[in-house]
């Protein structure tokens, strides 16, 4: 039985999500704990009320953002995680946190990485003329919202979107595949190799 621990920084719908299908579905898994780096982050309540177990390691109390990286390194091996899930977490993670976790830390990003890595995607994707839209599962690597890529969901852009009506629908898709890619690594089904990720089931990993 693999062990997942998720972080959050707000209402954590993907974590949601997660936490929803590996209930639903019966994984080989379970979510054993749901953390934050803010003490009002609405994800600790849903987590609460499923009898997941909680911890908040607030950033604000460490004057150095290596500091917080390693009391959130020391919360989170108190679970013992096969996996650690990143679902709306927003704090950027140094480079010694992410080696620490290499190969079993996961993140979404709501564009088609590599483009639009950072803030304000569905801004910068309506401003580029982007015809075409959607969100990356990746591997975390020290580099922001870069790594190997899980599983993509594409999402056209209709005339008339604003940056709200299209976050809704890549969000919409988000709820799929984020769960999607946590299932195949619990259930061993994910080769990573230098950059590239397959699916030894030969299963699709873009979600048209």
């Amino acid at each position: 039985m693999k062990r997942i621990v998720v972080l959050v920084s707000g209402r954590g719908s993907n974590m949601q999500a997660i936490v929803q299908r590996c209930a639903d579905d019966g994984w080989p898994a379970a979510v054993v704990a749901v953390l934050a780096n803010r003490p009002d982050a609405q994800g600790l309540e849903f987590a609460r009320q499923r009898g997941i177990a909680t911890a908040v390691v607030d950033h604000k109390l460490f004057a150095a953002r290596e500091e917080f990286d390693a009391a959130l390194a020391r919360a989170i091996d108190g679970f013992s995680p096969d996996l650690v899930v990143l679902a709306g977490f927003m704090r950027i993670l140094g480079a010694a946190f992410v080696r620490h976790y290499e190969g079993r830390l996961l993140n979404i990003h709501p564009s088609l990485l590599p483009a639009f890595a950072g803030l304000h995607t569905h801004r910068r994707a309506l401003a580029a003329g982007c015809k075409a839209v959607g969100a990356s599962v990746h591997f975390v690597t020290p580099e922001l919202d870069h790594g190997p890529i899980v599983i993509q969901s594409v999402v056209p852009v209709r005339p008339g979107d604003d940056e709200e009506r299209l976050a809704a629908r890549v969000l919409a898709t988000e709820h799929i595949i984020y769960p999607l890619a946590v299932r195949w690594f619990v259930e061993d089904k994910l080769e990573l190799a230098g950059d590239l990720v397959r699916q030894r089931d030969g299963a699709s990993q873009v979600l048209m």
